[in-house]
């Protein structure tokens, strides 16, 4: 009895290139080539469809990559300078509280 491990792999962006193309190339399913590489239906699936995005041929309102990992950055960017404020702020707070005392 095999038994699955519950840690995701990681494949190289070269690897999912190959993966797509062979996909468009073979004319087999996402499903019989995931089976042939070693990999899930579901994640071959997926890059398939965020590859379709990245051409610009995805659904409307898709992210690409760029934007996602922009996304991402953005976001971190927003939280580390929400704590930059905060810190003055409960200084101030703590500097005033102390004062009424």
């Amino acid at each position: 009895m095999s038994k699955k491990s519950n840690t995701s792999k990681r494949y190289s962006a070269e690897f999912k290139r190959d993966a797509i193309a062979l996909v468009h190339s073979s004319g087999e399913t996402v499903t019989e080539v995931a089976r042939d590489i070693g990999v899930s239906p579901a994640g071959l699936r997926n890059w398939v469809n965020q590859d379709k995005t990245d051409r610009g041929l995805g659904p409307a309102g898709a992210l690409t990559t760029a934007e996602r990992e922009e996304l991402v950055r953005l976001r971190r960017q927003v939280r580390e300078l929400e704590q930059t404020v905060e810190v003055p702020g409960k200084a101030t707070a703590f500097f005033a509280n102390r004062k009424t005392k």
